[in-house]
């Protein structure tokens, strides 16, 4: 456990008082519960508590859809999972994944809430830096503001994607004074780039807490929001840089860990393919200062032979599963993983304990890393029994997810029990890792013409994959695993960014991306279209007649910030 992960658990209670907060949960009219003289917290050791705060608040604090995991933001509306568990349970998440939320629903402020808090953190530390005391140096000041920059950027990039436009505010304006009148009729992705330019100017190449983000995740960051703005060239020469230069904030050149379990292991935090993570942590004294939003999903009723115990949400969908269907050892772009001779056998309607037969077709193995599927190894605890540790298949599946759950052997280490479930870790959450930048480099290589550097970039990507079978005790691999690298020259533009954005499915599977990726793409409608017409079917009661059209392209402004702010904010089309 590193010594920043223990500074943000032991100074969090201290900066929720130090940090005179602009922005509340209701956003505009909860004013700070209390703060210290202001020449305290402009000193240096007070502004470097109130930066410890915004950082700390980059994991949600205990917000379950507040945290860039966005496991129902990205990954369920992105059709990798469904909510799963009990329909009664978390009822608010329904109407999210049907495409039925409305401006009132319970969870439309939940990312809100919690990014204009970070947000508002982060300009407590930059209008705190034009008071600085005495001890401050100018090289301090550039440290703290490079970072609260940062910080700041991240936090509007998270409002832009859910919610497309609203009030840009920084460290000028704040609670009664002018902040009330702050309209959402300008784009941020101009404030996100000019943070996070100067952030990648000022930062770092590494830092005395790896915690801390430096020059490289800052350039990732930016490459990335060119990456959205369709900035093909910008993004380009961004990604070369970070890919043949970058390394960690511990000095640790980026690459790609050898076998891929190993990247979700707490051991190994802070590797070589973290560009950035929010630093979890066990045993603090806090679970919110480990994974505070991964609590419900885990595999359920596992008792002492499985994680978790509870609570079976967060399921992997069937057209997700499907997807790892490989031919000669290569994707099915056609799409034909669906189709009844390439489908995914699975264990869906059998009582648990009867007799099953796993899967015997050719299987890309990072669906073994990412779902929990009957017959196969669960981590190293059993393997998986099928619907013995599903809560309710009819309404989620026969599915558990895997990613970010702990092992048997992190119990105790890398796992916190204080409180009510065990399903807490201080297993880091890696935002940036570095087959993501591969793989944003590979489209920006295609959309420039760069084919053959794009193939270059997603073979990387799949020889780590191919390393990465799951091997039983007696020798032998848990399922069939085929798979191999494009060998052919990609000459057709269209066919490599089919290939390319299917690896990102298969890579990044369930740790938020998928339906950003549509939406930048523009492919949400049919994708989307196919995901409902296939798990659906299999899904009736929780999915049965849902459907996407592009109202749901953005989240809509919550209805009280709107109440808060009559004739002043705008709401998005169709709500």
């Amino acid at each position: 456990m590193n010594n920043f992960k223990l500074k943000i658990g032991a100074l969090l209670a201290s900066t929720a008082m130090m940090v005179a907060v602009s922005c509340s949960d209701e956003f505009l009219e909860v004013p700070p519960v209390g703060q210290l003289a202001e020449a305290q917290l402009s000193s240096l050791a007070g502004l470097d508590a109130s930066l410890i705060a915004a950082y700390s608040q980059v994991n949600g604090r205990g917000n379950r859809l507040g945290s860039p995991s966005n496991w129902v933001w990205g990954s369920i509306r992105g059709g990798e999972a469904n909510k799963g568990t009990d329909p009664g349970d978390f009822s608010t998440i329904n109407p999210i994944q049907r495409f039925e939320n409305n401006a009132a629903g319970g969870e439309m402020g939940s990312k809100y809430t919690v990014c204009y808090e970070g947000i508002a953190r982060a300009n407590n530390v930059l209008r705190l830096l034009t008071k600085a005391g005495s001890d401050v140096t100018d090289a301090d000041k550039v440290r703290l503001s490079s970072q609260a920059r940062f910080l700041r950027a991240h936090y509007y990039f998270e409002l832009a994607r859910d919610y497309n436009q609203t009030p840009y505010i920084d460290e000028t304006v704040d609670y009664g004074s002018g902040l009330e009148e702050v309209k959402n009729d300008k784009s941020l992705w101009p404030f996100i780039e000019a943070d996070f330019e100067y952030a990648a100017a000022n930062l770092p190449a590494t830092q005395p807490q790896v915690g801390r983000v430096n020059q490289w995740a800052a350039k990732a960051y930016l490459a990335k929001v060119y990456l959205y703005q369709k900035k093909f060239a910008e993004a380009k020469t961004l990604f070369t840089d970070v890919i043949e230069n970058g390394v960690t904030s511990n000095g640790l050149k980026y690459d790609l860990v050898p076998y891929y379990d190993d990247m979700f292991r707490g051991a190994n935090d802070n590797h070589e393919e973290s560009v950035w993570a929010y630093q979890s942590a066990a045993g603090t004294g806090s679970v919110l200062n480990a994974n505070p939003e991964f609590d419900l999903n885990f595999p359920y009723n596992t008792g002492p032979s499985g994680p978790g115990n509870c609570c079976g949400f967060f399921q992997p969908s069937f057209t997700f599963v499907n997807a790892f269907r490989t031919a000669n050892g290569l994707p099915l772009l056609d799409k034909s993983y669906n189709s009844p001779a390439n489908e995914v056998k699975n264990d869906f309607g059998i009582a648990s304990g009867a007799p099953f037969t796993p899967d015997a077709g050719p299987l890309d193995p990072r669906l073994d890393h990412t779902v929990g599927r009957r017959g196969i190894p669960y981590l190293d605890w059993q393997d998986h029994p099928g619907n013995a540790w599903i809560r309710n298949e009819a309404n989620g599946g026969p599915y558990s997810p895997k990613k970010y759950v702990y092992a048997r052997s992190e119990q105790g280490s890398f796992q916190d029990n204080s409180s009510w479930t065990p399903g807490y870790t201080g297993i880091n959450f890696m935002i940036i890792r570095f087959a993501d930048v591969l793989l944003m480099a590979a489209e920006a290589e295609i959309e420039t013409g760069g084919l053959e550097k794009a193939r270059e970039y997603v073979n990387r990507v799949r020889t780590r994959a191919i390393n990465s079978k799951i091997m039983r005790a007696d020798g032998t691999m848990a399922a069939n695993y085929v798979i191999n690298t494009y060998d052919a020259p990609w000459t057709n533009a269209d066919t490599a960014r089919l290939a390319v954005r299917h690896e990102r499915l298969l890579e990044l599977g369930m740790e938020g991306h998928r339906f950003y990726d549509l939406q930048r793409w523009g492919t949400a409608q049919a994708e989307l279209d196919f995901y409902f017409a296939y798990d659906a079917v299999k899904l009736p009661a929780p999915l049965g007649g849902s459907k996407y059209t592009d109202k749901y392209k953005w989240v809509p402004i919550p209805q009280n910030q709107i109440d808060l702010q009559p004739d002043i904010l705008i709401q998005n089309p169709g709500f």
